[in-house]
């Protein structure tokens, strides 16, 4: 994957994951197209609704393109995102990619029924964990049109 000169601006993508491996591999999937992504990491629901809504220490932050979402993450859960995000008029246009481990039909079921964009079950080996990202990324960066920021 390389997006370079596909961007006008740099796409930001906001990662909300807790598991320091699974950022690890996001930022290698990433690592060629550092010039156009801007990829912010936080790890836990408070802080990644705070980063949308532009509360406290995240005032000056930049609103996403895209959202990757694990669904299990301390403070507020995936789900509980989800469900705030796509509730709120203002935020609910930003495309929530859900990475998880989770293969349960159930939280396939209930993440659609709250909006997601997409689910995906991480996978366990590297090599293929990157190449989902890269692939995700690749589809939401140069495939579909993103909306504008505002």
């Amino acid at each position: 994957m390389n997006i370079e000169g596909t961007a006008r601006e740099p796409v930001e993508i906001l990662l909300v994951e807790d598991n320091p491996v699974d950022v690890l591999v996001t930022r290698e999937a990433l690592q060629e197209d550092i010039n156009c992504i801007r990829l912010t990491v936080l790890d836990d629901g408070k802080e990644a609704l705070d980063y949308l809504y532009r509360r406290g220490r995240f005032c000056e932050a930049q609103r996403p393109h895209l959202i990757l979402l694990d669904l299990n993450v301390p403070k507020k859960d995936g789900k509980e995102i989800l469900e705030e995000i796509k509730r709120d008029t203002l935020l609910l246009d930003i495309p929530v990619i859900v990475l998880t481990t989770s293969e349960s039909d159930a939280d396939v079921a209930k993440t659609y029924g709250l909006h997601a964009n997409c689910f995906v079950t991480k996978p366990a080996h590297f090599d293929e964990y990157l190449r989902v990202l890269r692939s995700i990324v690749d589809f939401w960066v140069t495939v579909a049109k993103l909306p504008a920021k505002y």
